[in-house]
């Protein structure tokens, strides 16, 4: 735990991607192949169950600690982070014991079978054994919420470094459903065969925003295609059985029961990249069509009929049986449209078609019908652009449409986390209902630091009640918010909810009287829900 606290420490200080890099391949080089198996698990977000609640451990924490549990109730909100809260309060140790980082994450993982005497007993023990770095990080294990600043991209260019692998293979390696539980690191990293689970996607190409359509010089080498709103993902067919991963890395297969009827139509060894869409008479189904369906494992027939889903394809990554991805999209694409063009009508896998332009000026005129098509706007791809991995700039671009704007007031307030634990950032917005403010959404994004502070200064004055953590405040700021989407919402007192909400501007120029009302938020839902 020593070193895996060091190697913590080291990408804690920088902000420098080099730095980080080189901290993790001289840990790669040293530590065990069971600590470099759980390190990789965790960096790339396969975090043991928490296994102690956070009431128990605030409890615990305080005792131990010998404080009133509302002194370290009053410190968590100001520290910002429970793991850290914890390590900072408890006493030092009358001795340390160094064990490895498989041993602590062993060690959490059997607190689940404890009763709760034994637990706390187990976990006073470790905390009198760790130094405050340790204890930092073995509260995070003890939570479920192990995160650091390094991206699975930069611990697999550390990982490919350390071990002489190259870094597409690793990043192709590391995707799929393993856990340290059900391999080891020589068969994960080391093996000769990274194909064995068949099941594995690759990893997913991403595109960046497009500011500036002039920097991409003539339409004649581009493509372009809808950016449907819906989710990313890839189908696999391979060993006569059909996977379905999200961007995420999450198996998404049994949720959608429909596309097990792709192996009718798609031959073995192919895999897809497109997106899972709510589709039926022929078009795409808004978002909120979909939504209903995310997080359902069983989906009821019902359900099954009013939003059936297909995969709207964009890409084929691999045909019979070969990884196709160096090949230019252009034949990638000429490909996927002979594959798809002869299926049935209710065939669970169609083509996503290509918006035909001759000019820019034609495509910007595409991409201001995207909500007509129930579409983000565009995807812009060079013609002869291989099939990278992750986020890269010059081929890909997506082109989204200018969001859906709202002026409202706020109304409550609500520090923020970590960094930003003495700031007010979380705020509660609402539109005027006659002479009444009724909130409609939160946001917690968009604006500057120095505007986070000067709102916090504004907010410590002019509160009017508290609310545990929430404060109401006077009405008296208009802001801007962006969404992408809106829909009904019996929950919430306004009858709505807004998609992926933010601040996009604080409005100094606007009175409160002229925010805007219910009555615009449900023109707009009629609009575009």
């Amino acid at each position: 735990m020593r070193d895996f606290a060091r190697l913590f420490t080291a990408i804690d200080q920088t902000t420098k991607t080099n730095t980080k890099v080189a901290a993790l391949t001289t840990y790669f080089e040293t530590a065990s192949d069971e600590d470099r198996l759980w390190t990789i698990a965790l960096f790339s977000g396969r975090r043991p169950k928490r296994t102690v609640t956070t009431t128990l451990l605030r409890g615990w924490a305080a005792e131990a600690a010998n404080i009133p549990l509302w002194l370290f109730e009053e410190s968590y909100p100001i520290v910002g982070d429970l793991a850290e809260t914890i390590a900072l309060v408890l006493p030092e140790g009358n001795q340390h014991e160094d064990r490895p980082l498989s041993h602590w994450i062993t060690y959490v993982k059997s607190l689940s079978t404890m009763e709760e005497p034994d637990r706390k007993t187990a976990v006073l023990d470790a905390w009198s054994i760790l130094d405050p770095t340790e204890r930092f990080l073995f509260n995070k294990l003890l939570t479920g919420g192990f995160r650091i600043g390094v991206s699975t991209k930069l611990m697999t260019r550390a990982l490919a470094r350390a071990t002489g692998q190259d870094e597409a293979d690793l990043q192709h390696r590391l995707m799929g459903s393993w856990t340290p539980e059900t391999t080891n690191f020589h068969d994960l990293i080391l093996s000769e065969n990274p194909e064995a689970d068949l099941s594995k996607p690759y990893p997913f190409y991403l595109a960046y925003q497009l500011d500036n359509l002039d920097e991409l010089g003539p339409p004649t080498d581009w493509k372009a295609e809808r950016k449907w709103d819906g989710i990313r993902g890839q189908l696999i067919l391979r060993g006569s059985e059909h996977y379905l991963w999200s961007r995420g890395e999450d198996l998404m297969t049994d949720r959608f029961p429909e596309l097990a009827r792709a192996r009718d139509f798609i031959p073995d060894g192919t895999v897809l990249d497109g997106e899972v869409l709510a589709f039926k008479d022929g078009a795409p189904l808004s978002f909120n069509a979909l939504q209903k369906r995310i997080g359902r494992k069983t989906v009821p027939k019902k359900l099954l009929t009013d939003a059936p889903v297909i995969l709207y394809a964009y890409d084929l990554l691999e045909w019979q049986g070969e990884d196709i991805r160096a090949e230019p999209f252009a034949d990638r694409r000429n490909l996927l449209e002979t594959l798809t063009k002869d299926l049935p009508d209710d065939a669970p896998i169609k083509c996503s078609p290509l918006v035909p332009f001759t000019t820019w000026e034609d495509l910007a005129t595409a991409r201001a019908a995207s909500r007509d098509h129930n579409a983000e706007g565009l995807m812009l791809k060079r013609a002869d652009s291989p099939y990278l991995s992750g986020r890269k700039k010059g081929d890909w671009w997506k082109w989204k449409v200018d969001p859906l704007t709202i002026d409202a007031v706020m109304i409550y307030a609500q520090a923020g986390h970590g960094r930003r634990a003495n700031l007010f950032t979380d705020f509660t917005f609402a539109v005027w209902n006659g002479n009444d403010l009724v909130p409609f959404t939160k946001a917690y994004s968009g604006l500057t630091d120095a505007e986070f502070r000067k709102i916090t200064s504004w907010v410590r004055k002019n509160t009017l009640q508290r609310f545990g953590p929430v404060r109401q405040v006077t009405p008296q700021h208009v802001f801007e918010i962006a969404f992408e989407g809106i829909q009904e919402s019996p929950r919430h007192k306004s009858g709505v909810a807004l998609r992926f909400p933010r601040m996009s501007r604080w409005r100094h120029d606007k009175p409160l009287q002229e925010a805007n009302t219910l009555d615009d938020l449900k023109e707009l839902l009629q609009t575009y829900g």
